[in-house]
């Protein structure tokens, strides 16, 4: 027999065995205080029937609100033995709620997989709503705005003033829009707006175009002396090979003829201007072959600006690095004051140590040419952590660079000494940019020169 038909059966019945006790007991007059026991059992059935037959109700009550409030822990059976529909629906409202906690596992997995990979885009994204709450940001974007937590808009304020207001304008704006950084970045902000569920949502994309043009201005002079090399060395060879079998063959066949203890007898004496003659081609094919040959040598030491291997990452301590560097020029430095500064002996980056000690070697040996008229020359060698960059910096106090000049000195082949090549900052920066790290220069004329490799 169905339970809960049995239960509703005998509360009816207690209700109205009751009911015809008190109604029979109050005919006769009996004593009030008799009757009053028999009108409290009669409530608390009374009560009791009520609250067993809306159990459904509260039951189904208490499923809604454990979907409402995402609560898929709850499992109703508490009351499965009251009969067959109870236990039926119980196991459906069960089946539900697993149903839903399948539903948001997948969801949240869902989720952790887009976010995985927005974590990973080598493209700064941001997204707001239209107070300036930030919902999402993945780590390119902070090491972009080099910052390492970003809640509102407004906590750029101390690191990059304008950029809120221009994030908050670009929303309307199809073109992407360029913010200056600082000395080392460039970027183009491209905003996008949706609407979420009701609300306006802001996609902000970041991207350092500064790097993307340096990275294709050092592939275009790549490519131009490639093409220079190869033409300048197949012109060039030939003209030095067949210089240098003339000079032989003036040599063997010409030269003897003009011999002052050659065989008078053997052939006759020649014109003083032909021996002159004999001896200026002679010159002449020596020089060419000479010149040649430099400018053959010349050419190919351009071949090191085209190779460079791709750097091996290891942890380097910067510390170490410095002092290493030091020790190698530690000839320039007992003439220099060369000094060094770590902000923690901890400090240290992810590098190609050798590539990134010929860089540093570079930016000292320029700093040294530079601080020849200098009366106390100084050196100095500073390295600290900036949010999640490092920062180490090569300060000198000569007479600085030109601003005309410090707009180019970046470029192959320029140079503003009297000699050299004009590619040791052009092969630096190169380097620094396969290590995903940036070579600024900071100088003004008698105010001394500031380079910097930022990783």
């Amino acid at each position: 027999m169905n339970r809960f038909a049995l239960g509703i059966g005998w509360r009816i019945a207690g209700i109205v065995g009751l009911t015809g006790a008190i109604t029979y007991f109050y005919s006769q007059q009996v004593n009030g205080l008799l009757i009053f026991p028999f009108l409290i059992v009669h409530a608390f059935l009374s009560i009791n029937l009520y609250r067993y037959v809306t159990s459904l109700n509260r039951k189904l009550t208490r499923f809604l609100e454990s979907v409402r409030y995402s609560d898929f822990a709850v499992a109703f059976r508490a009351d499965s033995n009251l009969g067959p529909s109870f236990y039926d629906l119980n196991d459906q409202f069960n089946e539900v709620l697993d149903a839903f906690r399948q539903a948001r596992a997948e969801k949240e997995a869902n989720l952790h997989y887009v976010n995985t990979i927005v974590q990973h885009v080598s493209v700064g994204l941001l997204t707001f709503d239209a107070t300036g709450q930030v919902e999402l940001v993945n780590q390119t974007a902070l090491r972009l705005l080099g910052v390492y937590r970003i809640r509102t808009l407004n906590d750029l304020t101390t690191t990059h003033p304008d950029l809120a207001e221009v994030l908050r304008a670009s929303t309307a704006s199809p073109t992407p829009v360029s913010y200056q950084t600082g000395t080392d970045g460039e970027l183009s902000v491209r905003c996008t707006a949706v609407r979420l569920r009701g609300r306006l949502v802001t996609v902000a994309s970041m991207q350092n175009i500064r790097s993307e043009l340096q990275q294709r201005e050092l592939e275009a002079w790549q490519n131009l002396t490639k093409v220079l090399r190869h033409e300048i060395m197949n012109s060039i060879t030939p003209i030095v090979s067949l210089a240098g079998t003339m000079r032989d063959i003036v040599e063997t066949d010409l030269v003897p003829l003009t011999s002052p203890d050659r065989d008078a007898g053997q052939s006759p004496e020649l014109p003083d201007f032909v021996v002159e003659s004999i001896n200026d081609l002679r010159d002449a094919l020596t020089t060419i072959e000479l010149r040649g040959a430099g400018i053959m040598q010349f050419v190919d030491a351009y071949r090191h600006f085209t190779t460079i291997p791709q750097p091996v990452f290891s942890d380097v301590s910067v510390d170490q690095l410095v002092r290493n560097v030091i020790k190698l020029v530690q000839a320039d430095a007992q003439k220099h004051q060369i000094t060094m500064a770590i902000s923690s002996p901890n400090l240290a980056i992810r590098a190609d140590a050798a590539q990134i000690e010929m860089v540093l070697l570079n930016l000292i040996k320029n700093a040294v040419e530079s601080l020849v008229k200098t009366a106390d020359p100084t050196i100095r060698l500073v390295a600290e952590a900036i949010g999640p960059r490092v920062v180490i910096r090569i300060i000198d106090n000569g007479p600085g660079i030109e601003p005309e000049a410090l707009e180019q000195i970046f470029i192959p082949f320029y140079t503003t000494k009297k000699t050299g090549s004009g590619i040791g900052l052009s092969l630096s920066r190169q380097i620094m940019q396969l290590h995903n790290g940036q070579l600024t220069a900071d100088s003004k004329p008698g105010a001394g020169s500031t380079f910097s490799l930022t990783f």
